[in-house]
């Protein structure tokens, strides 16, 4: 018989979950690092959940915060912040003056590139770590788990089946 002590000290192997977030958070502490060693030490980590991709420009604070799933306190938060750090601009939506509208400065769009130079660096690692093939194919199944039902219709395969 186990006991309550047994099954804490031997979790098992970790499941899908953590096999996903354990790449992700070593991804996202290399691209802080890198940003920081470019020139951008004002950034801190949430904020790279705000110029993730695929970015916010053109997009309402409100949309923003429901992609990133952030309350909107806290996003506005974080845009206030990254506003007077001079990454982006909260301006006047033209169709609709009751809204906001998200536009990256020059300092943004250049953050956002040197994030995504970061990452394709990590792909050619894990390229050659992994090699052509097996990189390919996890990053094709990683592409087909985040596809949406929406995403397959636009792509013509069609309507999700529904449940009888």
């Amino acid at each position: 018989m186990t006991t309550q002590q047994d099954q804490s000290a031997a979790p098992g192997p970790p499941l899908i979950g953590a096999l996903l977030r354990m790449p992700w958070e070593a991804v996202h502490e290399r691209m802080l690092a890198s940003l920081h060693r470019r020139g951008y030490e004002d950034l801190i980590a949430p904020h790279l959940t705000v110029l993730q991709y695929p970015g916010p420009e053109n997009m309402r604070p409100s949309d923003l915060a429901a992609r990133t799933r952030m309350t909107k306190q806290a996003l506005n938060y974080l845009l206030g912040q990254m506003e007077q750090l001079g990454y982006l601009k909260r301006e006047e939506d033209k169709a609709d003056q009751r809204f906001k509208r998200i536009r990256l400065t020059p300092r943004g769009r250049e953050a956002s590139a040197a994030m995504r130079e970061v990452v394709l660096e990590i792909e050619a690692e894990w390229t050659q770590k992994l090699g052509p093939r097996r990189f390919a194919e996890l990053r094709g199944l990683l592409g087909e788990l985040s596809e949406t039902p929406e995403d397959r219709q636009r792509a013509g395969a069609g309507p999700e089946p529904t449940a009888a």
